[in-house]
């Protein structure tokens, strides 16, 4: 298998895993076109997805199927993916001890705006859900696109760190 057909395991870890890093795996698996797997897990996972993260979802047809809020422990085990990436979404993430990843991911942070602790009337509170939403996509349409084959670790991990620090706009 040549170097551009590896396959890379993704990870978003956020606090809850009911938003951010939902629509990131969600958004990874529409525009990875096969050449990711994408995971996602909280620091404290709530029950279940937000409404507004599902309407959004469906709306523009990111895939659902697997989605549910996880603890990150689920990619600690022997059973867990090999993980190639791990970003953070979280400062609450970001500032977690975080174990030793299987597979020794490159890491970073992309600090992303918590539209669940967003308060405001609903169509306020759906933008805010949409905003996260294109940030995310931004972001994400940068590392897919990435020259993975032609980057070492040191070279991957500042990309991707640079990419986290793009501001919304």
């Amino acid at each position: 298998m040549a170097m551009s057909d590896k396959v890379y395991n993704v990870l978003f870890l956020s606090r809850r895993n009911t938003a951010r890093s939902i629509l990131a795996e969600a958004i990874l698996k529409k525009i990875g076109k096969g050449r990711f797997k994408a995971f996602s897990a909280g620091i404290d996972p709530e029950g279940a997805i937000d409404p507004n993260v599902l309407s959004l979802m469906e709306f523009y047809e990111l895939p659902l199927q697997g989605a549910r809020p996880k603890h990150y422990r689920e990619f600690t085990g022997e059973d867990a993916p090999q993980l190639d990436f791990m970003f953070t979404l979280s400062d609450t993430a970001a500032g977690e001890k975080l174990p030793e990843w299987p597979g020794m991911p490159v890491t970073a942070h992309w600090s992303s705006t918590d539209p669940v602790l967003f308060e405001g009337e609903p169509l306020e509170i759906k933008q805010a859900f949409r905003r996260t939403m294109t940030e995310l996509e931004r972001r994400l349409s940068i590392f897919v696109n990435l020259p993975f084959a032609s980057l070492d670790r040191m070279s991957l991990k500042s990309e991707v760190e640079k990419i986290g620090e793009k501001t919304p706009g």
